[in-house]
């Protein structure tokens, strides 16, 4: 019988200074979860092989997904809720597999509750865990990796970053892979030789082929195991908001494998857990193609929100009003997905994504060449553009006679895109650390977010040394920030307000609600084209300021009101 052997105290976060109380991770609501001893690993394996012997005798393919976060935790709630089509039952069981780490053991007792360890808007993520974990016994989580041992297919969702040392000069940076690499070891010395191993999260170019199968190959040969990997490569197009689950299982997936088996078996496997009748798959030869198609979906738009921030500042500064002209243009079926840039790029891919491709070509591949130039100046630009809002704020202001650093700025959205509750590498972040560099106060308001833990934990989130407050000055207390979920009481004696996101809460303001609220006239800075002309001419006749990003015919609203024409 294999032992069931704990993690190594590295990974662990055990301390080695004497006794100690037993580490814990706590939930975002504040509850404890003791981490495991040494002496719960074998109970945990032998309560899985019960598991997985009993869910083979009804037929089912056992299925580990590791790291049970953002994707992770809905992917195994679509492939536990996958069904035969035939029969209507259940055809496969998930073990969802997190480290136990302080930081995130938690989601596994929370997710063998069947509760969902991921905040989402969309009604159907609760329902999807709590059925297959209470109601059609299809998913359990553990802390074991030894969990792989009992696998017919790993589906990776380990975390892979790209860490920026300066703002705004993405090649000043590297892809943090280790994580995969450590996951990739664990898996090569643990799954059966028929295991497929799909890597799903997104990964450098070459990962796959250059990374993943090198490492689980080599481990086959200490193994003794003669028999090639099977390995795929098929990433996510996950979206937060309303239809979260839709965009794992009901949407367009690519994929492929590093031979003809991996193909064969990620195609069959796919087509078992999404819903490809209606989005059927595309299957490339390689997964260096399927890595490079992610990176450059991603980098494409990224690099048109980079184009049209420059246009932005030209609409600005030239009296023109780039809402209008977008919409303009946008009549026009082949320029139709065109949209306005707003104050940052946000969530967790397309900040990173491109900058994935221009380390794989010199890291992964060998090229000493330069050959990206668009790809990681879009990056640069998307970076850094949330900064223009500051200079609005202060101009605003300055226009009433205040200064930044005597002021309370009130800022209305912490997320990244409207009506979404997702923070990661909001532009919000981004106003706030500079108004507070500035010497502002800063309230804030969303709808939708609990915890900004970019500054509630900011000195370890996203992980330690990473938070953004390194690239600024006066940020110590921005620990103490926390979102209001009273806007009367955000808006309440506010000098400047900033209209952030597009929520639709925002979106049905009128400048009188804005006035009686703050109690007093003030500088407003619309990120997102919220006010209309009539809007804007009212907040002027209220003795207000408005500046807009790409609103440059504002100031003529102005004059009109103000009679200087």
């Amino acid at each position: 019988m294999q032992k069931s052997n704990p993690p190594k105290a590295s990974d662990t976060s055990a301390s080695s200074a004497g006794p100690v109380e037993p580490a814990c991770s706590t939930c975002p609501a504040g509850e404890a979860f003791a981490l495991p001893s040494p002496e719960d690993y074998e109970t945990e394996l032998e309560r899985l092989r019960k598991l997985a012997r009993e869910q083979r005798l009804m037929g089912r393919e056992i299925v580990v997904v590791m790291g049970v976060g953002f994707v992770g935790a809905v992917m195994a709630g679509v492939i536990a809720d996958s069904t035969d089509p035939r029969t209507g039952g259940p055809t496969r069981f998930v073990i969802g597999m997190q480290r136990p780490s302080p930081r995130s053991f938690w989601k596994i007792p929370y997710l063998n509750r069947g509760i969902a360890p991921v905040q989402a808007e969309d009604p159907e993520v609760a329902p999807l865990i709590a059925r297959c974990v209470n109601e059609k016994h299809t998913l359990t989580a553990t802390f074991t990796y030894d969990a792989l041992t009992l696998a017919d297919v790993v589906v990776v969702d380990v975390q892979c970053d790209y860490h920026k040392e300066t703002l705004g000069d993405v090649r000043q940076g590297h892809a943090d892979i280790v994580a995969l690499e450590d996951s990739l070891k664990v898996i090569g010395d643990k799954i059966p030789p028929e295991c497929l191993v799909l890597i799903e999260t997104t990964v450098p170019p070459g990962a796959t082929e250059y990374v993943a199968y090198p490492i689980i190959k080599k481990a086959f040969a200490r193994r003794g195991v003669q028999s090639e990997p099977l390995i795929a490569h098929s990433f996510e197009r996950v979206m937060p908001g309303r239809n979260y689950v839709a965009s794992i299982r009901d949407f367009w997936r690519v994929c492929s494998g590093i031979n003809e088996e991996s193909r064969r078996r990620v195609q069959e496997f796919l087509s078992g857990v999404l819903n490809v009748a209606e989005f059927p798959l595309t299957v490339l030869d390689r997964p260096l193609e399927s890595e490079t198609c992610k990176i450059i979906e991603n980098s494409y738009r990224a690099t048109i929100l980079a184009f049209l921030h420059e246009w932005s500042l030209f609409a600005e500064r030239n009296g023109v009003d780039l809402i209008k002209v977008i919409e303009a243009i946008k009549v026009r079926p082949t320029h139709s997905n065109m949209i306005f840039p707003g104050p940052g790029i946000g969530g967790y891919c397309l900040p990173k994504d491109g900058g994935l491709g221009v380390w794989a070509y010199q890291t992964l591949m060998g090229f000493e060449d330069d050959i990206f130039k668009i790809t990681p100046q879009a990056i640069d630009i998307n970076d850094t553009r949330a900064l223009h809002v500051a200079q609005l704020v202060r101009d605003g202001l300055r226009n009433m006679g205040r200064i930044v650093a005597a002021s309370k700025i009130a800022l209305l959205g912490a997320s990244y895109r409207e009506d979404v509750g997702d923070t990661r590498y909001s532009g919000s972040e981004l106003i706030v650390r500079k108004l507070t560099e500035m010497g502002a106060d800063v309230a804030v308001h969303d709808p939708y977010v609990r915890h900004w833990w970019e500054f509630e934990k900011q000195d370890t989130y996203p992980s330690p040394g990473h938070s953004r407050s390194r690239f600024f000055r006066n940020q110590e207390r921005l620990s103490e920030l926390r979102v209001d979920d009273d806007l009367a009481e955000t808006l309440k004696e506010a000098d400047a307000v900033v209209l952030a996101v597009r929520h639709k809460p925002y979106e049905s303001l009128t400048p009188e609600q804005v006035v009686e609220m703050t109690g007093r006239p003030v500088a407003v800075v619309d990120c997102f084209g919220m006010l209309n002309d009539a809007k804007i001419r009212r907040f002027f006749e209220l003795r207000c300021e408005v500046k807009g990003l790409g609103r440059g015919h504002i100031q003529r609203i102005k004059e009109e009101v103000r009679g200087t024409r």
